[in-house]
């Protein structure tokens, strides 16, 4: 089952959660982070998955786990491992360059292919404050494009979404594709 961009744009808001240098992208067992559309993010204990150190975040809904996606932190930033929603693990290899090292700054650009063809773009696009209902924030605004498919007019499908991330927090709030808006509340 290959999973759509627009489907693993909801993941990657998570994404700057949880991560790697020091507490940069806090990745502390047992932290989550509860969203105005009804989902809590929460990051498990570390495990040994084909092989890799990931930390699993588990996404639920109203109470129900819908998916768990499983990041690494190395020296070269944070990468989504693999997902695993509706009873099936999608592995990514290689895996996909959710954030850069620490620290952000603005203009910064990645890019990750899966030998899939799944491609994740990534930019920092600058910075901004913003107020929500847990606080105020000054923002990193981080935009990730997903792309699926193959080459040609009409073969691939894309989905852009904006992160607005605060070192240390995690993402606060998050426009996706469609332009709505998410909001940190806890």
């Amino acid at each position: 089952m290959r999973r759509s961009p627009a489907a693993l744009l909801p993941l990657l808001c998570f994404l700057a959660v949880p991560a790697g240098a020091d507490s940069y992208f806090p990745n502390t067992t047992g932290l989550s982070w509860r969203y105005s559309n009804g989902e809590v993010q929460s990051a498990g204990k570390p495990r040994v998955l084909r092989g890799v150190s990931v930390i699993p975040v588990g996404h639920s809904v109203y109470g129900k786990l819908v998916s768990e996606d499983y990041l690494e932190y190395t020296a070269a930033g944070v990468f989504l491992r693999g997902v695993q929603s509706g009873g099936r693990l999608n592995w990514y290899s290689p895996p996909l360059q959710v954030y850069p090292a620490a620290p952000l700054v603005p203009g910064q650009v990645w890019t990750s292919v899966t030998s899939g063809g799944l491609k994740l773009s990534g930019r920092v696009v600058g910075t901004q404050a913003l107020r929500t209902q847990s606080g105020s924030y000054n923002a990193f605004v981080v935009r990730s494009e997903v792309t699926a498919g193959g080459t040609g007019p009409g073969v691939q499908a894309s989905s852009t979404q904006y992160a607005y991330f605060v070192p240390g927090l995690g993402v606060v709030r998050y426009q996706t594709a469609d332009g709505s808006t998410v909001d940190l509340l806890k």
